[in-house]
């Protein structure tokens, strides 16, 4: 992950003399070595062949190429600027979106995990604009994953960049890995969670956080 300070206006008042200057949104941007879709296309190609496909019929003469664009796109997040802005009203109660879908694959199988997260923060001196709750999860879900990877690292890193009372996360998804094959629970799902600062060591911030994931009842 590259993260460049953006110079942004984060305050509404440009008379005020008195306004601290305005703090640098952090863009954030996936680190690659780079996509090589023609090797990729090849490579599909070879792996479809070996498991005794082939694609010389019309509908599946592109299927290495779709399958290599296919992936491209699922481990290729797109950049943005955690944007933040302060935290003038003193809000200290939970803030918290519910059901961000996540789509990722899991790197056992490379086969489809696919669920929500619900993440919430108690707000310290700065706010975070909401949609970035969804983009930060989607930047850690673009990769070959494990749930209790990706649901430690939505949390650490919002804890690191917002310095916030408390972090938490909650994932449910469900597992291809589990419902297609081996096992084949169809109709299961896995629920990951990590909680920090307040938000785990304050017994009724926890419990708030908590019921309102519907994870737990008030």
């Amino acid at each position: 992950m590259t993260e460049h300070p953006v110079q942004t206006s984060l305050r509404n008042d440009p008379l005020d003399d008195e306004a601290p200057p305005a703090r640098p949104a952090l863009r954030v941007v996936h680190e690659s070595d780079g996509v090589d879709l023609a090797a990729a296309e090849a490579a599909a190609g070879q792996f479809l062949h070996a498991l005794g496909i082939s694609t010389a019929s019309e509908s599946l003469r592109g299927t290495p190429g779709r399958m290599a664009r296919a992936y491209a796109e699922l481990f290729s997040p797109r950049p943005f600027d955690l944007t933040t802005f302060p935290n003038d009203e003193g809000y200290g109660e939970l803030v918290l979106a519910r059901r961000i879908p996540v789509r990722t694959v899991c790197e056992h199988h490379l086969l489809p995990v696919v669920g929500v997260a619900h993440v919430g923060y108690l707000p310290g001196a700065r706010i975070l604009g909401l949609s970035k709750l969804a983009r930060v999860v989607e930047h850690f879900a673009c990769r070959p994953q494990v749930q209790e990877r990706l649901t430690k690292q939505v949390a650490d890193w919002l804890q690191a960049h917002l310095e916030p009372k408390g972090v938490g996360v909650v994932i449910e998804a469900e597992h291809s890995c589990m419902t297609l094959r081996g096992v084949r629970a169809t109709g299961s799902d896995t629920l990951t969670s990590t909680l920090l600062g307040l938000l785990r060591s304050d017994a009724r911030s926890r419990a708030e956080f908590l019921a309102l994931t519907g994870v737990a009842t008030p």
